[in-house]
């Protein structure tokens, strides 16, 4: 199906598919005028619907008091007031994400938000910040349930022999925590043999967290409280798919726009990167953006070589602890 609309007298409608991308005439004023595909058609009047939206935003914002008083708990283009960053929903919307999607469109580049990517109503963000905070120590938790899960095993045993007791106060605290929130299914402490017998979930959002994306969170965390603590308007997105106009697709780990205009990419690594640098490269060339805020936040570098490798090629690489460090330096 395509659809005709005339611009002299506003009729709409429907055409055969064939005649998409030609032009005839109004059947009922006879003005010509062109026929459209139709998902051409339905994306342009998307665009106009919630250009229309954060215009209406950005009006009730400007009419607002200037000495208004306490402040809402409620997104208010796109900055946060008493939002418990950890639990809302607040950022899942077409309008937070309209600014990226103008930015990108501007650059002729095609982009889809994943809504759900910013939504910490659930506990992977706690997890996430969790790991993020200790890695050293739950680096092994991690592995050998990534481990176990592909290779399709039911459970992963976490030995504590070995560890000092601080470790393994650790490693029993944070398995315990996947249980409570419910990243595994069970949760046994084995004392006799000092170990944690943890039977796993099989659920996909499960499996792709342990396999890396934790690290999308933990940067999506960061990103969020540098804003916060700043007070900066701004848009983000977790998961955010581009295709070039080469036809080059991408996903973006994490995206975030300050105040409208200034970008910040994040790249998440938890495995093996070096093969990806030359890619990386030609997308912060593509998307015109500084090298410094092209980050690359590799899991468990040392600070030496993210050091190296910031001075090796034009792109800023950190690790989960000196991400916000980082962050903190741009702007």
């Amino acid at each position: 199906m395509a659809i005709f609309r005339c611009n002299q007298c506003a009729l709409l409608a429907e055409q055969s598919e064939p005649l998409a991308g030609q032009s005839m005439a109004c059947p009922k004023c006879g003005t010509m005028g062109p026929v459209y595909p139709t998902l051409f058609f339905i994306e342009k009047l998307l665009d106009k619907y919630f250009a229309a939206q954060r215009e209406v935003v950005r009006l009730k914002a400007s009419a607002a008091p200037a000495a208004s008083t306490a402040p809402t708990g409620k997104l208010e283009s796109g900055g946060l007031t008493d939002v418990d960053l950890t639990n809302t929903d607040f950022l899942a919307n077409e309008l937070q994400h309209g600014p990226i999607y103008d930015w990108f469109r501007k650059k002729q580049i095609a982009v889809q938000a994943n809504m759900r990517g910013v939504d910490t109503s659930g506990f992977f963000d706690e997890v996430a910040e969790a790991i993020g905070g200790n890695l050293a120590v739950l680096k092994e938790v991690i592995e050998r349930i990534r481990w176990s899960q592909q290779k399709e095993h039911a459970s992963s045993t976490i030995p504590l022999d070995k560890k000092s007791p601080a470790e393994a106060k650790a490693i029993s605290t944070f398995c315990q925590q996947l249980y409570d929130f419910s990243f595994v299914a069970k949760c046994f402490h084995n004392k006799p043999e000092n170990n944690v017998r943890l039977i796993l979930q099989t659920a996909p959002a499960i499996r792709d967290f342990f396999n890396g994306e934790w690290l999308e969170w933990h940067a999506l965390m960061s990103c969020l409280r540098y804003a916060k603590e700043r007070n900066r308007r701004f848009s983000c997105s977790r998961g955010l798919n581009i295709v070039l106009s080469n036809g080059d697709p991408y996903e973006l780990d994490v995206f975030m726009l300050i105040d409208g205009k200034t970008p910040i990419c994040i790249e998440c690594k938890s495995g093996e990167f070096r093969q990806n640098i030359d890619r990386y490269l030609a997308l912060r060339k593509r998307l015109g953006i500084e090298a410094r805020q092209f980050v690359m936040c590799i899991a468990g570098l040392s600070d030496d070589n993210a050091k190296a490798f910031s001075a090796m090629y034009d792109l800023a690489f950190v690790n989960e602890r000196s991400l916000a460090e980082h962050l903190g330096k741009l702007f």
